[in-house]
């Protein structure tokens, strides 16, 4: 059992941190996938005009994203809650705390800039590159 004083336990807490916000990525990607292979099908399918229409994909991808910003926000509180608790000798010197609550709060951003792409989807006709 490590010492009480090992700075091993604050970069123990780190990597389950990591590990999560690897967890996120991979809702948010496999979200964005569905929902965008759903439009694929109705564009290829030949139902543009059918394609404002909300199907299974768009809501389950979206639940995906949604469930990536959980994660990535439950995931950093949790951090945060813990680190407060190590004593000043359990944390190690010269070293930035803050590098994985800042790329989670970066991935929220993105996550909520992929919701809002999919809620305002437009007609695949005003996609440049399907014209």
């Amino acid at each position: 059992m490590p010492d009480s004083k090992d700075p091993r336990i604050f970069f123990a807490a780190e990597r389950t941190l990591l590990a999560w916000t690897r967890t996120s990525i991979a809702f948010m990607g496999f979200g964005f996938l569905i929902e965008r292979f759903g439009m694929f099908v109705h564009v290829t399918l030949g139902m543009q005009h059918e394609i404002l229409q909300r199907g299974m994909a768009f809501w389950v991808g979206l639940i995906f994203v949604l469930c990536g910003i959980v994660v990535a926000l439950v995931s950093s509180f949790e951090y945060r809650r813990f680190v407060k608790t190590l004593k000043a000798d359990q944390l190690p010197d010269n070293y930035g705390r803050s590098m994985g609550i800042m790329s989670n709060t970066l991935l929220v951003g993105i996550g909520i800039v992929l919701v809002f792409l999919f809620l305002t989807r437009t007609e695949p006709s005003q996609i440049p590159l399907l014209k």
